[in-house]
C-alpha cells in the first residue's frame, strides 16, 4: 500500500527539481471559451475530449477506467471519450489538428511533433513499457530481433509507434529494416488473423490479443515490451509508453482543465496499484473483458502478467524520454536535436501527488530526460 504521508517541503523540492518547463507558468491558471472543443462556463464543469489509441487495449485502459471509477466527475471535469479506428486518423494527429483536445498516446510522438516543428506535450505518464509483445508463429523460427532477417512483420499501422519499436529491435541487433516486411494488421482480431492465415511470422500487438493468440495456439511471445523490466532488457531502458498528449498551446490556455484531468489519471493510477486485476476488470466494460477473443479469466491472467507496465504516480520516469529517442534516432525518424524539457511535464502530476497525499516513487526524469 502506497503511503500518504508526503509533506508539502518534500513535495516542492520535487517540484523544482523535476518539474520540466513545457506549459508556461505565466499561462492561464483558469479556461475560457472554447478551444480545441473544449469548454467550460464561469464556474462550470469543463469538457475536454480525449481519444485514445485503442480504449478497449489493457495498454490504455486507465482512460476509460477513470470514467468507471467516476474519477472525472470526481476531480470535476466531463471527458469525452473516443477510439482511434484502423485505417482512420491517429489520436495524436487527431490532436494535433484540433478534432480533439487530448489523445491517450504514446509519449515518443512529442518527440515526432517537435521534430516538425510542432509543440506537443506530454501532461501525465501512465506506463514504463510499451505494453506490447511480439508473437511469432513456432514456424517462423523468430526467438528474437535478431532473427527478423526475411520475415513479415505485423504492426498497427505503417508510421504507427509499434512500426517504429519493429524497426528499433531489428537495428539494435544488426539487421536492416529493407531485410524484412513490415505489415500493417490492426489490433485484435485481425492481428490474430495474420498469424492463422499465414500472412506474418510474427505480429507486435498488446492484451488482450496476446492471450488470444496463445490460446488459439497460434504464436508465442518472442520478445516482451510488455513490462518495464522487459523494455529495459529489449530497448535498454524504461519506455514511456501511454501517456496525455496536447498541443502546448492548448495546455497554456487550459491548465484548470488539464490539472483536473491529470488529478483524475493519477488517482486512477493509484488505485491500479492497490488493487488486484481481477478488481479492475470488474470496473471494466464487459465488452472490453470478454469478447470473441477473450473470457475474462484470460483477461484477468494477461493483466495479472502486464499489469507492471503501469506506473503508480503519473510521473515521466528518469532516463524515459531518452530511450524514446534513441528509438526515433536510430530508425531515422528524428535526426535533429531534441529539448526534452518541451515535451513533457511533471508539473501537473506533482500537483496531482500533493492533493491526495500521496508519495510518488517513480525516479522522476529531469529536464534533459
Amino acid at each position: 500500500m502506497l503511503k500518504r504521508t508526503l509533506t508539502a517541503a518534500v513535495i516542492t523540492a520535487l517540484a523544482l527539481g523535476t518539474a520540466t518547463a513545457c506549459s508556461s507558468t505565466s499561462g492561464k491558471s483558469g479556461d475560457s471559451g472554447r478551444a480545441g472543443g473544449s469548454s467550460s462556463g464561469s464556474g462550470g464543469t469543463p469538457t475536454v475530449k480525449l481519444m485514445v489509441g485503442g480504449i478497449d487495449k489493457q495498454i490504455y485502459l486507465p482512460y476509460q477506467l477513470a470514467e468507471s471509477l467516476g474519477f472525472y466527475k470526481k476531480y470535476g471535469v466531463k471527458v469525452e471519450l473516443s477510439t482511434e479506428q484502423n485505417g482512420g486518423v491517429g489520436a495524436e494527429e487527431a490532436m494535433a489538428s484540433g478534432q480533439v483536445d487530448m489523445a491517450g498516446a504514446w509519449y515518443n510522438h512529442t518527440i515526432e511533433f517537435q521534430a516538425k516543428g510542432k509543440a506537443v506535450e506530454d501532461v501525465v505518464q501512465l506506463s514504463g513499457a510499451p505494453g506490447e509483445r511480439e508473437m511469432c508463429t513456432k514456424k517462423s523460427g523468430v526467438k528474437s530481433a535478431a532473427d527478423f532477417k526475411g520475415k513479415t512483420l505485423g504492426v498497427t499501422d505503417l508510421g504507427s509507434g509499434t512500426d517504429t519499436l519493429t524497426q528499433f529491435m531489428a537495428a539494435a541487433k544488426g539487421v536492416k529494416t529493407s531485410q524484412f516486411h513490415r505489415l500493417a494488421v490492426g489490433a485484435g482480431s485481425t492481428a490474430v488473423a495474420a498469424l492463422q492465415n499465414g500472412k506474418a511470422d510474427c505480429v507486435m500487438t498488446t492484451q488482450p490479443t496476446v492471450a488470444a493468440i496463445e490460446k488459439k495456439g497460434v504464436g508465442t511471445s518472442a520478445v516482451d515490451l510488455a513490462t518495464t523490466d522487459g523494455a529495459k532488457s529489449a530497448l535498454g531502458g524504461a519506455f514511456p509508453g501511454a501517456s496525455v498528449l496536447a498541443r502546448t498551446d492548448w495546455v497554456n490556455s487550459h491548465k484548470e482543465s488539464v490539472q483536473r484531468v491529470v488529478d483524475a489519471l493519477v488517482a486512477t493510477m493509484h488505485w491500479i496499484h492497490t488493487h488486484s486485476a481481477a478488481q479492475i476488470a470488474d470496473k471494466m466494460p464487459a465488452s472490453y473483458v470478454q469478447n470473441q477473443l477473450v473470457t475474462k479469466a484470460d483477461y484477468i491472467t494477461a493483466l495479472n502478467e502486464d499489469k507492471g507496465q503501469f506506473l503508480p504516480d503519473g510521473i515521466m520516469p528518469a532516463g524515459g524520454p531518452k530511450t524514446a529517442l534513441a528509438t526515433e534516432k536510430l530508425v531515422g525518424t528524428v535526426t535533429t536535436p531534441v529539448d526534452f524539457s518541451k515535451t513533457f511535464t511533471n508539473e501537473f502530476a506533482l500537483n496531482a501527488n500533493k492533493k491526495e497525499g500521496f508519495t510518488p516513487t517513480t525516479t522522476p526524469a529531469g529536464a534533459d530526460g
